[in-house]
């Protein structure tokens, strides 16, 4: 990230931390799909990796729109992340099951926290910048985030959780 010398080059850098935050997110989710056992989770996790290609469709667009070279800039928090989400899913989580359904749960929340702060953080930028369909589409694109967040609560409340205790 170039330092930046106004609310644009802050705007920018946003979006293409978000792309890179996306890629890194995406990957990861692809693998830990197949490890997920509950069907609605599993359904989940599939319909967030499309909304992640539609959402990096969206920053893709508004990078372009600010006649910036359509590039992203790697995401180091995110990177932390998706090394969590590996570690403890992928290499050291248990096997199978409600308790690994769980923990897949937490690990998506905390990515999913990440996208929720960068794209409502990019939203804000907009507005100030006075970039209102950009906004709008960075607010969109937060309440979906968000949605899918909500979602994951009440499944892990409601099924995932309570099956974890008792198994």
């Amino acid at each position: 990230m170039s330092t930046p010398e106004d609310l644009k080059d802050l705007y920018t850098d946003e979006l293409k931390d978000l792309w890179s935050a996306n890629d890194q997110m995406k990957r990861v989710l692809k693998k830990i799909t197949s490890k997920a056992s509950d069907a609605k989770l599993k359904e989940m996790l599939q319909h967030s990796v499309e909304g992640i290609d539609r959402h990096t469709g969206v920053v893709k667009e508004l990078i372009a729109g600010q006649g910036e070279k359509t590039s992203k800039e790697h995401c180091k928090g995110m990177e932390g992340l998706v090394e969590e989400a590996t570690k403890h899913v992928l290499e050291e989580g248990p096997k199978k099951g409600p308790l690994l359904d769980a923990l897949i749960i937490a690990q998506y929340q905390r990515m999913t926290h990440y996208g929720i702060a960068g794209f409502g953080t990019a939203a804000a930028y907009a507005e100030a910048l006075g970039l209102s369909e950009d906004a709008a589409k960075l607010k969109d694109a937060t309440k979906e985030i968000y949605g899918g967040d909500e979602y994951m609560n009440q499944l892990a409340e409601t099924t995932v959780n309570l099956q974890a205790a008792t198994d």
